[in-house]
């Protein structure tokens, strides 16, 4: 759809790497023109493909601001306005819906933000081949797919296995957090996250959170809470171990 370098490649990372249970599944949507605008005119200094094939500099990437990595991040309304609201935190977005990429690149840039990055493909390439450790000072989770059905739970992205790796990227002290609509996902969140040693629960009661009010409500959890359906935030901090040097 676009020429290399000028948008979103296709699949990024090729294969280069073992093939895995992927907790996404890519979504063709027609692309708009003004989506298609955005990407053309903002893909080169504003996106990035998911290749594995270097470690980012995030301090060049967002001009040494701390920097917040979103997986999944729909249209981008909501990642926009936390943006917007918070300039002085880098946003590194990620996601593979390519009209939603160009959606939130045009977001940015009719608000005047440049603290917003949008990358494309597998995020847990890029947590594992090119993000540093203990270089992110957030991680959120908004709405990922439930997998309702038992046979592909397998495939939610909250497992021990992402945690660990999500773990090694954090630095101590920074939050991580999920949120659902999906009622048994998120007593699946809230188990995982509780019997990991590298994360503590905010809440002191080891419970939910309420929800805090730099995640704004989105489209679609305006629709999941019209259907009758609970939201629930998830908030724990990478644990501070003996040895970490902060």
């Amino acid at each position: 759809m676009f020429p290399p370098g000028e948008g979103p490649a296709p699949d990024p990372a090729g294969a280069h790497f073992d093939r895995r249970i992927r907790s996404f599944q890519p979504r063709r949507s027609r692309v708009t023109r003004g989506q298609g605008d955005a990407i053309r005119r903002l893909w080169p200094a504003w996106g990035l493909d998911i290749d594995g094939s270097r470690v980012l500099d995030l301090d060049e990437l967002f001009g040494g601001l701390p920097v917040v990595l979103e997986i999944g991040f729909g249209m981008g309304e909501a990642t926009a306005r936390m943006a917007a609201e918070d300039p002085g935190t880098g946003i590194l977005a990620v996601d593979v819906h390519t009209p939603g990429q160009g959606h939130l690149l045009g977001l940015a840039d009719q608000a005047g933000l440049d603290n917003v990055r949008v990358a494309n493909g597998d995020a847990i390439i890029l947590l594992s081949r090119m993000l540093a450790p203990d270089s992110l000072d957030g991680l959120r989770v908004y709405f990922p797919d439930p997998w309702p059905k038992k046979r592909h739970h397998k495939r939610r992205i909250v497992q021990p296995e992402f945690l660990t790796l999500a773990a090694s990227r954090l630095k101590p002290g920074a939050l991580l957090h999920c949120a659902t609509d999906w009622e048994p996902y998120a007593e699946q969140m809230l188990e995982v996250l509780t019997a990991h040693p590298d994360f503590q629960n905010v809440q002191a009661d080891g419970g939910f959170a309420p929800r805090p009010a730099f995640r704004p409500r989105t489209r679609f959890e305006g629709q999941g809470l019209e259907k009758g359906h609970v939201v629930r935030d998830v908030l724990f901090r990478r644990s501070v171990r003996a040895g970490d040097d902060r």
